[in-house]
């Protein structure tokens, strides 16, 4: 079962109280708890409880704490994501991915060979953020994911410039081992993933002239959500 993430406030000494209504109706009607019955819990100070539930009423679920520690379900570091906007399958489960992934941020661009305007975007970070919500309860994740606004490519000017790396198929300067040598852990390393038709010829042309990292997944082609599972997975399992 995955765990629900509440508020330390609903905490008096052993027992916690769960009123939030879609916490409530996710339980209640999807997942048929009954007392007698674990759940895992989880509170903004990152602290896990697992408990017992006690009692379930239409406006609360009274549980037991039988254990609590804090999570270690999440990176020592600031790992962000900027990634190419996708159609909507495909970019829903890019969400889901990277927050699996354990990535702090997931940062939508609008990249020349988008499949998709910016206008008939403009409703959609919210629903992008429920996703990502969603994939963190079921990974147990300690926090969760922000999606942000959508921006354009030169966001990447807010990052340190040896932090940024850039995984481009075609102009690739350097391996996954050489990119992460000088990697500063105490600022945000940013991932960019591009779209399926990958980044144009100008926007290879600007991450050259910034002198980004360019790095390769190897001989395979991947799809842009298994992109970014290859990409992040690798660069967690190295920096630890």
């Amino acid at each position: 079962m995955p765990h629900f993430f509440i508020n330390s406030n609903n905490i008096s000494q052993e027992i916690i109280i769960i009123n939030d209504k879609e916490i409530l109706k996710h339980l209640c009607d999807s997942l048929r708890l009954r007392k007698g019955e674990c759940l895992k819990l989880i509170d903004e100070n990152e602290i896990q409880y697992e408990t017992i539930v006690l009692e379930i009423s239409k406006k609360e679920i009274k549980v037991k704490i039988n254990k609590s520690y804090v999570s270690k379900r999440k990176l020592n570091y600031c790992l962000n994501l900027v990634q190419s906007i996708l159609k909507p399958d495909a970019q829903t489960l890019l969400i889901s991915n990277a927050t699996q992934c354990g990535v702090s941020k997931i940062i939508p661009v609008l990249s020349d060979n988008c499949a998709v305007s910016k206008k008939s975007l403009e409703q959609k970070v919210q629903k992008w953020q429920k996703v990502s919500n969603e994939a963190a309860k079921q990974c147990e994740r300690a926090n969760f994911a922000h999606v942000e606004n959508i921006a354009e490519l030169n966001i990447l000017n807010k990052f340190k410039d040896k932090n940024i790396l850039v995984f481009a198929e075609k102009y690739a300067n350097m391996t996954l081992e050489e990119s992460l040598n000088d990697i500063d852990k105490t600022f945000p390393i940013v991932v960019v993933i591009g779209p399926e038709g990958g980044f144009s010829e100008s926007e290879f042309n600007y991450f050259k002239e910034k002198k980004y990292k360019l790095i390769s997944l190897g001989e395979l082609i991947f799809k842009a959500p298994n992109a970014v599972v290859a990409a992040i997975s690798n660069i967690v399992t190295r920096l630890g």
